[in-house]
């Protein structure tokens, strides 16, 4: 798992996955120069550090390389927030206490990643499961998911099709007690 970026690996790895190609040095250099003082072999030092641990890959060029991220800036925010979160002691209460320092704003980012990732699930929950009894067991599932059972079901009722075709009846109404009337 990774550890935290430094300071001077977090603003190298920030042009290399701003600027979403191969970087050289050079223009690596360049850009941090417009914001501190930094040598031409340290920025080479830190893309060489970061091609050791994993972060990017470097092809020659000349006598050069093009460095490029292995990875992007969420997976490894992602990891980071996993590598926290499987070294609490209490997981449930760390998800809450860091859902509580949220913004409003993250928070909304957050129910959309739940989203999509619940979306991602669907297909494998749309597969019918195995069903390997009667038209009993297929009706109790009906019900678990809150399903009229099947049609041979319903029809095998005595007075159920009437019922059906007469459509609801105030005991089918919101807030009807056992007797059929509202409380």
């Amino acid at each position: 798992m990774p550890r935290p970026l430094g300071d001077l690996e977090d603003a190298v790895m920030t042009r290399v996955w701003e600027w979403n190609r191969p970087v050289t040095v050079r223009e690596v250099l360049e850009d941090l120069q417009k914001e501190r003082s930094i040598a031409y072999t340290t920025v080479m030092t830190v893309l060489d550090n970061l091609h050791q641990k994993g972060w990017v890959r470097r092809e020659a060029e000349g006598r050069a390389y093009r460095y490029e991220a292995v990875s992007t800036r969420a997976a490894y925010a992602a990891a980071l927030m996993n590598e926290a979160w499987s070294a609490s002691d209490n997981p449930a209460a760390a998800l809450v206490a860091f859902f509580g320092m949220m913004s409003p704003e993250q928070r909304h980012a957050l129910r959309d990643a739940v989203r999509i990732v619940q979306a991602d699930e669907r297909p494998e929950e749309a597969q019918a499961p195995e069903r390997t009894e009667g038209a009993e067991h297929r009706g109790e599932e009906a019900q678990q998911r809150q399903e009229p059972p099947p049609a041979e079901e319903r029809a095998a009722e005595p007075g159920r099709q009437a019922a059906d075709e007469a459509g609801p009846t105030e005991a089918d109404e919101p807030g009807a007690g056992a007797n059929g009337k509202g409380r």
